[in-house]
């Protein structure tokens, strides 16, 4: 249920993407929106090509919108991010720039955050546990806006909650996981 931020979003990943000279496609996964998003992806797809669309017929979940997506991809390099605008876009070359680094995940870090504390005490319960169980010493497990290597999402087979212990999962598998710090944007729509 973005369709407010769609557009925007759109224009501004189309604009920092070719400022990269990169080839590149834009993969939405519509989560069972009822908000007129669908219609506004359909737009979009229309209006460019490099816009692909995988479309459920009702919220799945997380987990199984980023499975989805990662099934799909067809590039070297995979951005994961929500479409509310609370990730810039802006940010995509300091993650490339991580990934060029060796790095093979890179992880955002929203360093401050504009939620609520019934979200970001818990979080923060979540990263340092997460952090002290698994011995990755991330910051934020659970944000959204990551970079990857394809190698690191053809691995992996997410369901459930498993989409928060991503750089888990990873690092498991034997791949080089970091982290970059980024804005987070308060909600506008």
């Amino acid at each position: 249920n973005e369709a407010g931020s769609l557009s925007e979003l759109f224009s501004r990943l189309t604009g920092v993407l070719e400022s990269t000279g990169r080839t590149f496609e834009l993969l939405f996964v519509d989560d069972g929106s009822t908000d007129g998003s669908a219609a506004e992806l359909e737009r979009l797809s229309r209006l460019d090509s490099r816009v692909r669309v995988i479309r459920f017929r009702r919220n799945f979940g997380k987990s199984a919108a980023l499975d989805a997506g990662f099934s799909k991809v067809r590039g070297e390099l995979v951005f994961t991010m929500d479409a509310d605008l609370q990730d810039d876009p802006e940010e995509i070359p300091s993650f490339i720039s991580k990934l060029e680094e060796g790095y093979d995940l890179v992880s955002g870090w929203k360093y401050k955050r504009h939620d609520p504390l019934s979200k970001t005490v818990p979080s923060k319960l979540f990263n340092r546990v997460t952090a002290w169980v698994s011995g990755l010493p991330l910051h934020d497990f659970n944000c959204g806006f990551k970079a990857y290597r394809v190698e690191v999402v053809r691995d992996l087979k997410l369901y459930g909650d498993l989409h928060r212990f991503i750089p888990v999962l990873a690092a498991w598998q034997g791949f080089k996981v970091g982290e970059v710090a980024a804005q987070h944007r308060p909600r506008r729509f």
